[in-house]
């Protein structure tokens, strides 16, 4: 916890029920004086309004930046710095003043600094001095929550793996699974003094569907939830605020802010598993939908006659080019209810026919299901991942053919990249939601815990 900071958390029930208790007070901070606030009837008293309210809760949950000069500033150089004030003028389309007005608060709060000065060119006028993010102003905690264990990771500022821990699940309770988070992030948070001084925030990659608004996962068929509010839970148990996601919503959101999705507005995420799971960029942002569904690929039907996949459809990409289907495939095929993944990849690779042509239809309903998302959205970029990929030399030729078969025109000039995802990057992809959300969100998106 941060010297010179109100610690506190929300307790409370599962049912929501709540109220905030300090958990520990570092100095004493003189309380805002009470007045009454103004009602908003026009734009410029709703401005006021506005300034009110955080004046008088700025212990609760806010962005680290708001002003739009602040957030393109910091959000370019976390994302492809350093950068010189020059190239952020041009980059973000500010002035060079804008840029220096912006820059200023955070090198005085430790969130940026300068570079030694270089010169663009011999004989070039005065010096620039190129800005960077400093990694270690800040740390946060990722977790990704499975049907079996914990994974967490410590993350900087960039979203660097600093540290990992893995914990077994016994229980899938919700209030034992807080404990056990609790357990883990004070293990993580002690490998390192800085961690415990300089970590505020813990993101949670979770399966299911989340309102990432209120952090409550409304269901997960994998952990047998409902209507949990999991980022209160995660609050009171830890300390911390708290950002819940859906797990490949936030892989989404780390590939794009510090992987391959760097520096474009249109991208997306395919991972393969038990499930097939999708996300998309469009114009920047994360898309979630109307009603909380988009981009789903995994439930695109690419063979009406196909087998019957988990949400009542047939023919699926799931319901073909899943591990579970894969496995469940050559269980039939082998007459053999006892085989694992393990071995259909084994058998495959010694050139059984059966396990081989399972692979084969998956990898062509992914591809072709690949190729319907490109063609009706048109990412600059398609990374293919999860745990299914450890067989990639199994199915990743047929992938890349029925893909590049049904892409249409110019859509087909979209780089497909395929690669294994090791668990620490799902934990990562918690810490990344919870470095988004320094950052103003489109919607009225914000963590839920302590400041």
């Amino acid at each position: 916890m941060t010297c010179g900071e109100e610690q506190g958390c929300i307790q409370g029930d599962v049912a929501g029920n709540g109220h905030v208790a300090i958990l520990c007070r570092r100095r004493a901070r003189k309380r805002p004086e009470r007045r009454a606030a103004p009602t908003p009837k026009s734009i410029l008293e709703e401005v006021i309004y506005l300034l009110y309210i955080a004046s008088v809760f700025r212990h609760h949950s806010q962005p680290l930046v708001s002003a739009p000069a602040e957030t393109a500033v910091l959000a370019l150089l976390l994302a492809e710095g350093p950068l010189s004030r020059v190239e952020l003028a041009r980059r973000t389309g500010l002035s060079s003043t804008a840029v220096t007005k912006a820059a200023r608060p955070l090198i005085d709060d430790g969130y940026l600094y300068e570079l030694p000065p270089e010169r663009t060119a011999p004989g070039a006028g005065r010096p620039v001095y190129p800005l960077s993010v400093a990694p270690d102003r800040e740390y946060f905690i990722g977790l990704k929550i499975s049907s079996d264990e914990l994974f967490g990771a410590v993350c900087d500022l960039r979203a660097g793996i600093r540290a990992t821990a893995v914990r077994p699940l016994g229980t899938c309770a919700p209030e034992d699974v807080a404990v056990l988070v609790a357990e883990l992030v004070d293990e993580l948070l002690d490998v390192e003094p800085a961690f415990r001084d300089r970590t505020r925030h813990l993101g949670v990659a979770v399966n299911g569907d989340v309102d990432r608004d209120s952090g409550r996962l409304r269901h997960s068929g994998l952990l047998g939830w409902k209507d949990v509010p999991l980022a209160e839970l995660l609050a009171a148990a830890t300390g911390l605020r708290v950002t819940v996601e859906n797990d490949v919503r936030a892989l989404t959101v780390a590939e794009h802010w510090f992987g391959e999705g760097i520096g474009t507005g249109y991208f997306a995420l395919v991972t393969i598993g038990s499930g097939i799971g999708s996300a998309l960029v469009v114009n920047g942002h994360l898309l979630r939908g109307a009603h909380g569904v988009a981009g789903e690929v995994g439930h695109i039907c690419v063979d009406p006659a196909g087998p019957r996949c988990r949400c009542g459809a047939r023919g699926c990409v799931e319901a073909i080019g899943s591990t579970d289907a894969i496995l469940a495939a050559v269980r039939r095929a082998a007459a053999n209810p006892r085989l694992t993944f393990h071995e259909v990849v084994e058998m495959a690779r010694e050139g059984h026919p059966e396990a081989r042509d399972a692979f084969a239809r998956a990898g062509r309903a992914i591809g072709v299901g690949i190729a319907a998302l490109v063609n009706l959205v048109g990412p600059e970029r398609v990374v293919v991942s999860g745990e299914g990929v450890d067989a990639y030399d199994l199915f990743s030729r047929h992938i890349q053919e029925a893909y590049s078969t049904h892409a249409f025109g110019a859509a087909s000039r979209c780089p497909l990249s395929l690669r294994p995802l090791p668990w620490e990057e799902w934990a990562r992809g918690g810490a990344a939601v919870a470095i988004q959300a320094l950052f103003p969100q489109p919607a009225a998106t914000s963590a839920i815990g302590a400041g």
